[in-house]
């Protein structure tokens, strides 16, 4: 069975299409994902939140992948180019502002997106940059311990705002080279050798309570377990759950990656994340794969709504005031001096 709210789906343009409105008011979707094909601007994106809103039959969890640097959707009119993570330890090495500074710019990122209706930004990477193809300077650091460091920063400044912080990769992307959106990688480590590497930064984090959700990798670390993290009862039930102590909402990364398997189906896909324990599985840039589904799942609906929507943010920010305020104005001066 799959909770009600527990697929999010995305749109293909700048203005809500019919055939969206109708898929927003199926009881299986509870977010949406936004790219920057979806802005135009600052007054079209606000517009485009609120039919989303009002198509939807249910609250709805408005999300971006506003991480900073290559990986960011917005970055003009109503919205800072933030830095990439990788960045911020060299900038901010000889200086002793780096709590207060990394903070600042996660507040920046975070307030920015309320004041447009955005919920979540799945941010923070907590990725260590040990060459990895897709992370790079999407990581705070390689070093563990400067990179929770950083992190920490990061997610206090994303509180600070009023918006949730997410993890990803869990248990960590940076050490495999291949690309999870084209490759399906597997990774031989012990889990030993994980859990003292790359999974660091993941069990500190949680432990300091500083995640309210998290999103797991779509690779298969095969001296672990045989599904990739994504579809494994053991990574997120008995290791992320259970020995971490994680109580916060489990998003799945992208059913569209290669790396979540070609030869299912969505509605396969869809079935493997929830029964592994994904409270929210994301479907991008596939529409038909959206309908498919919605069609297929929908005898397998229960009468419970995904516990996702608790991340709906309740913090209202007024962009002329956010934009007009001195603290915003030396968090953007702070962004470009960096960038």
């Amino acid at each position: 069975m799959i909770k009600q709210a527990s697929v999010m789906m995305d749109l293909e343009g700048t203005v809500l299409a019919e055939d969206e409105k109708v898929m927003l008011a199926d009881p299986l979707i509870g977010g949406l994902i936004l790219f920057s094909r979806n802005f135009e601007s600052s007054k079209q994106l606000i517009q485009l939140i609120k039919d989303v809103r009002q198509a939807a039959k249910q609250p709805i969890v408005i999300a971006v992948d506003n991480e900073g640097g290559r990986v960011q959707r917005f970055k003009t009119d109503g919205f800072t180019p933030i830095p990439a993570m990788g960045k911020l330890a060299p900038f901010f090495e000889a200086r002793n502002k780096a709590a207060e500074s990394v903070s600042e710019l996660a507040w920046l990122l975070a307030s920015e997106c309320l004041a447009h209706g955005i919920d979540v930004s799945f941010s923070p990477v907590l990725d260590l940059e040990r060459g990895s193809d897709v992370i790079g300077d999407r990581s705070f650091n390689s070093d563990i311990n400067l990179a929770t460091e950083l992190a920490t920063y990061w997610c206090d400044g994303l509180a600070n705002a009023g918006m949730a912080s997410i993890g990803k990769h869990f248990p960590g992307h940076g050490s495999t080279k291949e690309d999870t959106h084209i490759a399906a990688p597997v990774d031989t480590r012990s889990f030993a050798e994980i859990e003292q590497n790359d999974m660091a930064i993941f069990k500190t984090m949680i432990a300091d309570n500083k995640l309210q959700g998290m999103m797991p990798a779509h690779i298969r670390f095969s001296a672990v377990d045989d599904s990739p993290v994504g579809y494994s009862k053991h990574w997120l039930q008995n290791i992320l759950k259970q020995k971490l102590s994680f109580n916060g909402v489990i998003f799945s990364d992208d059913l569209s990656m290669v790396g979540a398997g070609e030869h299912l189906s969505y509605a396969e896909k869809a079935l493997n994340a929830v029964n592994a324990g994904c409270d929210m599985v994301l479907i991008c840039n596939d529409k038909n794969g959206v309908r498919q589904a919605l069609s297929e799942l929908q005898h397998s609906v229960s009468d419970q709504q995904s516990n996702a929507l608790s991340l709906l943010s309740t913090t209202h920010i007024d962009l002329v005031e956010l934009q007009a305020s001195e603290r915003w104005k030396r968090a953007v001066a702070l962004a470009k001096t960096i960038n």
